[in-house]
């Protein structure tokens, strides 16, 4: 019995492996896929290194006392670990906002295992760790994971100064 089911799951790899074999055409289309895919990942959320970061949101060397945001729209900074279970529960949620809020917001991801320094730059102790830039204000942070709505709510009034509207 079990060399019925080792035999049929080795057929059946062999079959998705053939399968799976491009033929030009495909590879054709697969390219236009992939280059529609870059398209989409354009609007989604931003992973920073932190010389990127000291270009487009802050130059805490050149101004270590001052907060002078150097973005062009107001920001949310996700300061994130890939074991991170709460952080893995908003990533799909900030990809949404990424795409909703897309050229009204820019949606920042730092990885705080690989930018440790930048991570000690502000303190950030525990993930996630969510820094809201309005424009021409002090940064607020927020500690946790949120719901969809509760971002929402604080890109609406923190970042775009968006009135709420009661019925």
């Amino acid at each position: 019995m079990k060399k019925i089911i080792f035999a049929t799951f080795l057929s059946l790899i062999v079959a998705v492996s053939f399968a799976a074999t491009p033929d030009k055409n495909t590879n054709q289309n697969s390219t236009k896929e992939n280059n529609n895919k870059t398209e989409k990942n354009k609007m989604g959320t931003i992973h920073l290194t932190k010389e990127e970061f000291l270009k487009k949101v802050v130059d805490y060397e050149k101004n270590p006392t001052e907060w002078k945001y150097l973005g062009d729209k107001p920001a949310i900074i996700d300061f994130y670990a890939d074991w991170c279970a709460p952080c893995k529960m908003i990533a799909p949620v900030l990809e949404e906002l990424a795409v909703e809020y897309a050229g009204e917001i820019y949606i920042y991801k730092i990885n705080t295992e690989i930018e440790q320094e930048l991570a000690g730059a502000f303190g950030i102790r525990s993930i996630p760790t969510l820094l809201f830039v309005p424009m021409g204000e002090a940064p607020q942070m927020a500690q946790g994971a949120m719901p969809k709505n509760a971002f929402k709510e604080a890109i609406d009034s923190v970042l775009l100064k968006k009135e709420k509207v009661t019925n």
